[in-house]
């Protein structure tokens, strides 16, 4: 059975990296800043960083997902009650992801684990341990991200439009050089500040440096959807490495490092589907609006990983 529970939890696994690890970079791909191969690379990438990371950070979420607490401790540890957890959760993303359509891995894991839970002991289920440490958080971050975006994104836009009228560059002066009989004197200027477009084209006798302020901010775009996607690995891969730990199979090491490259696998081979709907199909969005989801989204999710939340990147 331990090993039954390992094979389900790595097809989980797959399926959530499937759905799941275009998430931190659809609004890259959305906004048309890069393609899809980049995208998903990036964010493939990312998401693995942030899984390793769960080991040393993130141990509240693996406790929280093993049952314990919401179940009585036999039950929670039983390989039928771990099983039906991994199943249930593993075909509920495994659907939806051939159907294209973006939901959350850790409401499937929450849904599964209340499920078998009534299904194992219906009258010894601890409501209330579960509403405040699981369901509490995930009712609450959709609202806080609504509201934080709503202040972000109008200002990461304005800033951006303004970045793109203009750029920053550094003008170094051409060193005179005065030559006697035997003695050279050589003297050099660096002037650095802001300016318009106009004053950062090359002039006679210096040298320019110049540096496009919109190409900055989306190169900061991509930095914050490398942000989401580790923030993502460090929230959802200890959920799913919890299945392991918990049927004896492996160790919290090897077991993360398992989910780690089956989430990876699967969202690097099968995630075009997802990534279409939430690039295209929820809003039309300029770089400057995937900017601020970003920021508040990676900002969210890290915090609450920190702290053993859970939440979902999804929301």
């Amino acid at each position: 059975m331990p090993t039954a529970i390992l094979l389900i939890a790595l097809v989980l696994a797959a399926v959530n990296g499937a759905n799941d690890n275009i998430k931190g970079a659809a609004t890259l791909f959305g906004s048309g800043v890069v393609g899809y191969r980049v995208a998903i690379t990036l964010a493939t990438l990312a998401t693995a960083a942030g899984g390793v990371a769960s080991i040393f950070l993130a141990n509240g979420l693996l406790v929280a997902f093993s049952g314990k607490g919401i179940v009585p401790q036999d039950v929670a540890t039983s390989l039928p009650f771990m099983l039906s957890v991994g199943v249930a959760a593993a075909l509920t993303v495994g659907v939806a992801t051939r159907a294209g359509l973006p939901i959350s891995t850790t409401h499937a894991l929450l849904g599964a684990l209340a499920g078998a839970g009534f299904g194992a002991v219906a009258s010894n289920v601890h409501v209330a341990v579960a509403f405040k440490e699981m369901l509490l958080p995930l009712l609450l971050s959709p609202a806080i991200a609504l509201v934080l975006a709503l202040a972000v994104v109008p200002l990461v836009g304005h800033l951006r439009a303004r970045a793109a009228r203009a750029k920053a560059c550094a003008c170094i002066d051409t060193p005179a050089v005065a030559i006697g009989e035997s003695l050279a004197l050589t003297q050099a200027s660096m002037a650095i500040g802001l300016a318009d477009q106009p004053a950062c084209a090359p002039a006679a006798g210096r040298q320019i440096v110049a540096v496009d302020a919109a190409v900055g901010i989306d190169r900061l775009h991509l930095l914050t959807a490398a942000a989401v996607s580790f923030a993502r690995g460090l929230n959802d891969t200890p959920k799913i490495a919890a299945l392991m730990v918990a049927a004896g199979a492996l160790g919290v090491a090897p077991a993360t490092a398992l989910v780690v490259a089956a989430m990876a696998a699967g969202g690097y081979l099968a995630a075009r589907r997802v990534a279409d709907t939430l690039a295209f199909g929820v809003t039309r969005m300029d770089p400057g609006q995937g900017l601020g989801a970003n920021l508040v989204a990676s900002l969210l999710v890290i915090v609450a990983s920190r702290f053993g939340m859970p939440v979902s990147t999804t929301h």
